[in-house]
């Protein structure tokens, strides 16, 4: 089930991924009233959790930086409930991938397949201590099946990234940190250019990656020692590990059916960079 949660990651992911790369999403937000795209992104993703204050919603995202979920919330929304930034956010994701996979794709009978497997794996997982995941679970399940692909590949991830959390927990990997080990696992060097962090104030990076080199997990030159890369990778193991309950509900002929469903879907959103 670990190797059945990693390839479904791989397959789900470029689903995800149009909420915050293509454009329609961005639009819809921005319709709104959302003045920034971090505003939109701040609103749509937290409103699961209903108007909880900015200190829950960096707990829960876990890697953003001490102040920057406050610099959106709670005032993204002052004038915008929770509910509207939650559909325009679904409205824009399906938008997108019915443009990128074309109205055969979209429209086809695998892809209906597809969202219902997705969504039977997605509604079947416990939710204790998986904060984003239970968000998410209280939602509706869209009828639509394009939307409701977006919307159970999207548990899904919530769900993983919970997970993902609680591995960076245990391991005693803050938010910043993991982005620096995710930067050095995709080569980038030095990693405080990495996109998601780069925009800190350099006092910030210099105390992180003091913090890595004297805890023995990145050398002088700030690359992986083999202790950090150890690391790093019992954290991914553990991730999909924990990552794997939602799949025991399938089958594993059902399980089969959804990965050859999906791989046309996925095929398609890799190509266009989910955009």
């Amino acid at each position: 089930m670990t190797h059945t949660a990693r390839r479904m990651f791989e397959l789900l992911e470029p689903i995800c991924l149009v909420t915050y790369f293509a454009d329609e999403c961005n639009e819809e937000l921005a319709a709104l009233g959302h003045r920034t795209y971090w505003d939109g992104y701040f609103a749509g993703r937290a409103a699961p959790l209903g108007r909880v204050p900015a200190q829950v919603v960096h707990a829960a995202f876990y890697n953003f930086a001490d102040g920057e979920a406050a610099r959106h919330i709670p005032s993204a929304w002052e004038t915008i409930p929770p509910e509207a930034s939650l559909a325009a956010r679904e409205r824009g994701s399906a938008a997108s991938l019915r443009r990128i996979l074309g109205a055969e794709l979209a429209g086809s009978p695998g892809l209906v397949r597809a969202a219902d497997l997705t969504t039977k794996a997605a509604t079947s997982a416990p939710t204790e201590g998986r904060t984003m995941y239970a968000g998410m679970r209280a939602l509706p399940v869209p009828s639509d099946p394009v939307a409701r692909l977006w919307h159970s590949a999207t548990m899904l991830r919530e769900h993983r990234g919970d997970g993902h959390i609680a591995a960076l927990v245990g391991a005693r990997i803050g938010g910043t940190e993991a982005h620096v080990l995710d930067a050095l696992a995709q080569g980038i060097h030095p990693p405080e250019s990495f996109g998601r962090i780069h925009h800190l104030p350099k006092e910030r990076l210099a105390a992180v990656m003091a913090g890595l080199r004297e805890r023995g997990l990145v050398d002088g030159d700030g690359r992986f020692t083999d202790a950090g890369r150890a690391t790093k990778q019992r954290v991914e193991a553990l991730t999909d590990e924990l990552a794997a309950p939602p799949y025991a509900s399938l089958s594993p002929a059902e399980l089969d059916e959804l990965v050859a469903e999906l791989e046309p879907v996925t095929a398609a959103l890799v190509a266009a960079g989910s955009r």
